[in-house]
């Protein structure tokens, strides 16, 4: 897939993700537009090079779709940072000063002045030129090849995989999507993918893993959840003497005692993720968690010493 930028006035003069790694030198002001991963973790590394950082996203948080507890984390983080957020307004258009440095118009007729303009407003599928349509290959409005759960497109000897398909688009569920096809087709085994239990982590500042069903997701589903969660400095900044919280959230069902859902927010929460995966794949309980004695002196530990539901 490709970044795109808004169709609007002034769009050439912004930047995407991409030529983000290509600048001469550092911009001393950058707005960052959009809230999604790439938008985050550019304006974390901007923050923490130096720039003054100014985000605009047209929702009122960050991170959509995540857990409500973790957007409003973040976001007390970064604004803690030095960050601003300018929520719920969208970009009208860019214009060069006469100085040379950038007037991005805002939807509601403000102006911010800056050095450059990062857009990380969303991803496109590379599937144009392709000759797919001659093909009789379908895809989605967006240019997306569509599958089915064997990654096997509308033509039975085409198969597609990883961004092109829009499904879940991270490296990792990329080649586990190719490893299934070619174990499938190639090596006589019958292998899917499962999409929906994909094990996440966003390296803003703070870092962020997560697993499952946000906590507004699993009551949609389950009904009745209960929720473990608990906010602490960790040791490290306790020690450093900086006014830095980490975040762990438990999502429960409450009739089966199942783990639905693993929030996490602070330091190293993308390792905790990737072994909080493991138990949820295998379908661990809130039980299992308890049963685990906990590592000490570590933040993880949080993760199975928590007792009561908030």
């Amino acid at each position: 897939a490709h970044a795109v930028k808004d169709d609007i006035h002034g769009a050439e003069l912004a930047i995407t993700s991409s030529e983000a790694f290509d600048l001469k030198q550092l911009p001393q002001r950058v707005l960052v537009v959009g809230a999604g991963y790439i938008a985050v973790e550019f304006a974390g590394i901007f923050s923490g090079l130096g720039s003054k950082v100014t985000m605009l996203h047209r929702g009122d948080k960050l991170l959509r779709g995540f857990d409500e507890d973790i957007r409003t984390a973040l976001g007390e983080a970064y604004v803690k940072r030095g960050i601003e957020l300018v929520l719920e307004k969208t970009l009208r258009r860019i214009d060069r000063s006469g100085t040379g440095s950038l007037i991005a118009t805002l939807s509601d007729g403000s102006m911010i002045e800056v050095d450059q303009v990062l857009m990380a407003t969303g991803r496109k599928p590379n599937t144009a030129g392709l000759g797919l349509e001659a093909a009789g290959v379908g895809v989605d409005a967006n240019g997306a090849v569509i599958v089915d759960a064997y990654s096997r497109s509308s033509v039975s000897s085409i198969y597609a995989v990883g961004d092109v398909t829009n499904r879940a688009n991270l490296t990792p569920v990329a080649i586990r999507e190719g490893h299934a096809f070619a174990d499938t087709v190639f090596g006589g085994e019958d292998k899917i993918v499962d999409h929906s239990l994909i094990a996440t982590a966003v390296f803003s500042t703070p870092e962020i893993g997560t697993i499952g069903l946000s906590e507004t997701a699993a009551r949609a589903l389950y009904g009745e959840v209960d929720i473990y969660k608990t906010s602490f400095r960790p040791m490290a900044a306790a020690f450093a003497g900086l006014d830095e919280k980490s975040l762990m959230k438990l999502v429960v069902d409450q009739k089966s005692g199942k783990v639905a859902g693993v929030h996490v927010v602070g330091p190293d929460s993308g390792e905790m993720i990737q072994l909080a995966a493991i138990a949820m794949g295998m379908g661990a309980t809130k039980a299992d968690f308890d049963r685990a004695i906990a590592v000490h002196p570590t933040a993880a530990e949080e993760l199975v010493t928590m007792r009561h539901p908030v």
